[in-house]
């Protein structure tokens, strides 16, 4: 039977890549007027925080150092935008459910628009860590409303845990 008071992200952990997604998410630019060298990915759930993917023609570092968004370049393949992402930290659950991540795990997103209100997601996975073979998950994203912004969400590591959150003590974290 799964515990499930031992998902990382019930101690505000982050919830990593692809399960942050769901949740309400901005693509941000620099420079916001030329070709960008950097994008950010803002999260609203879980910890308010932010993804970097370098857009400037580098590689991933031969050892890169374990975290838990990974490493990410980006290019664009015409109309998609491709993230490219090592260097993981294994700390988080793939989902709900707690399947594994490990710090070997590769993962590429495709991302393309399929009209002006809609975003197509490809999310390739390849951890040969935890998985006998890659395989790909699709979501798909709608655009908000004009003039909805993303919510300040606050949850700090180490917060409370217990009542509020339907468990009465908390394990240790794995």
């Amino acid at each position: 039977k799964l515990d499930l008071t031992a998902d990382p992200s019930s101690y505000c952990l982050p919830m990593g890549v692809p399960r942050i997604a769901p949740y309400p998410w901005r693509f941000v630019q620099d420079p916001p007027h030329k070709r960008a060298t950097h994008l950010f990915i803002l999260n609203e759930g879980n910890i308010h925080t932010y993804r970097q993917i370098f857009m400037d023609g580098r590689k991933h570092p031969a050892e890169p150092e374990g975290t838990w968004f990974g490493h990410s370049i980006g290019w664009w393949e015409g109309d998609t935008l491709v993230i490219d992402s090592i260097g993981f930290n294994g700390r988080v659950w793939m989902d709900r459910r707690g399947f594994p991540q490990t710090a070997r795990m590769h993962i590429v997103e495709r991302f393309t628009r399929v009209n002006l209100g809609n975003l197509a997601r490809e999310v390739t996975i390849d951890d040969p860590g935890a998985y006998s073979k890659p395989f790909t998950l699709k979501f798909s994203a709608r655009l908000s409303n004009p003039g909805d912004e993303i919510m300040e969400y606050i949850c700090n590591e180490n917060n409370q845990y217990g009542g509020a959150g339907g468990f009465a003590r908390p394990p240790a974290i794995p």
